[in-house]
Order: C-alpha cells, then sequence, then structure tokens
C-alpha cells in the first residue's frame, strides 16, 4: 500500500473513531488522546492529518452524514416503491435501529448542534452543510411523493423536509430520555402518515 493509500486509511479511521466517541462523550468530553490511542496513531501525528481538534469535528460530521444520505438514496432509487413508502421503508431502518442500541446515542447532528453549534465556526458551518445535504435528499422522495399524488402540493417539498428534519431531532431526543422509539414512531405516523399526506 502506498504511502498516501495508508495516510487516507488511517484518516478514515480517525473519523470512523471520532464518530463514535464523539456520539458517546460529546464534543468537549472527548480529548484527542482518546481518539488516537484507540486507532494506534502516535500523540504527535495527529496535526498530520487534521489542523485543529475544530476542523477535526467538522470533518467528522460530514463524515456521519455520508452513510445516511447514501441509505435514504438506496431507498429512494428503489423502483418498487413509491416516494412516501421509500421514506417510510427509510425511517423504519432508522428507527429498527435505535432499538437495537438500545436508544443510545441518537444522532451526531444534534447532539452536536446543542453543544457547539453556537461556539464553533467550523462545526457550526459543518453542521449547517450536513443538514442542508439531507434536508435536501429527504426534498427528493417528497417531491417523487407529490408527483405522485401522495403528500400535499401546498406546502414546498423543502419545507416539508425541514418540517420533517425538525422534527426527528426532537424525537430523537426524547427517544433518549423516554428509553423508547414511540417518539420516533408517532414522529413519523404523524408526518409521513398524517401531516404530509394529500
Amino acid at each position: 500500500m502506498t504511502k498516501t493509500a495508508t495516510k487516507q486509511l488511517t484518516r478514515e479511521k480517525l473519523l470512523d473513531e471520532g464518530v463514535a466517541l464523539l456520539m458517546e462523550q460529546g464534543y468537549h468530553g472527548t480529548g484527542l488522546q482518546d481518539i488516537l490511542h484507540s486507532v494506534g496513531v502516535p500523540k504527535g501525528s495527529f496535526y498530520n492529518y487534521f489542523a485543529s481538534k475544530e476542523e477535526f469535528g467538522a470533518e467528522v460530521i460530514r463524515h456521519y452524514i455520508e452513510p445516511f444520505i447514501l441509505q435514504l438514496d438506496g431507498h429512494l432509487r428503489n423502483s418498487a416503491l413509491n416516494g412516501a413508502q421509500a421514506l417510510q421503508a427509510y425511517f423504519r431502518e432508522l428507527i429498527e435501529e435505535a432499538g437495537r442500541r438500545q436508544f443510545k446515542g441518537g444522532c451526531l447532528l444534534g447532539n452536536l448542534m446543542g453543544e457547539i453549534g453556537d461556539t464553533s465556526d467550523a462545526c457550526r458551518e459543518a453542521l449547517r452543510e450536513a443538514l442542508h445535504r439531507y434536508r435536501d435528499k429527504l426534498a427528493q422522495g417528497i417531491v417523487r411523493a407529490q408527483d405522485e399524488g401522495v403528500f400535499r402540493r401546498d406546502r414546498s417539498a423543502e419545507d416539508l423536509a425541514d418540517c420533517l428534519v425538525d422534527a426527528w431531532q426532537g424525537a430523537l431526543l426524547r427517544m433518549k430520555i423516554e428509553q423508547s422509539i414511540r417518539p420516533l414512531e408517532e414522529c413519523c405516523r404523524n408526518l409521513l402518515e398524517g401531516y404530509f399526506r394529500a
């Protein structure tokens, strides 16, 4: 393996571990030494990969959202499902995963919005970018459901997607304190099977 490929692989491992530790301990509760130790990278090497902890946090945010975008896109590309069914299938998978994780973690974006959203410019911009990418991907499914006559058309797909993102983030917080997937199920039922319907 080339030196560049090895460095990229190590960088990916640092980001993966960053997601795991920031989900578990938060941004301020996670030290660089924790991350480096878990990946087996020498203490002084962190700055070969990232300029600062703040830049690392921003990259972790971008790294975290990518699998969700791909997972959602996979459902939206399933021609056997209409737009509404694709969104329901996607959120059903998320709800099942939340149950398997015993309600721990929630969403890294929501967690960090509350913790550092107004204190770190780099992380705030990464959070905004990730949230907008996610919202835009949800809006693709909503547009399809609107075109298919399943979802209401008196509100824009972007407005409905914003509503869904905001409600989902709140439901994830409630899930953690209720220790139940019920807030997530109710969020999807109230919106995807209720408010959004034509």
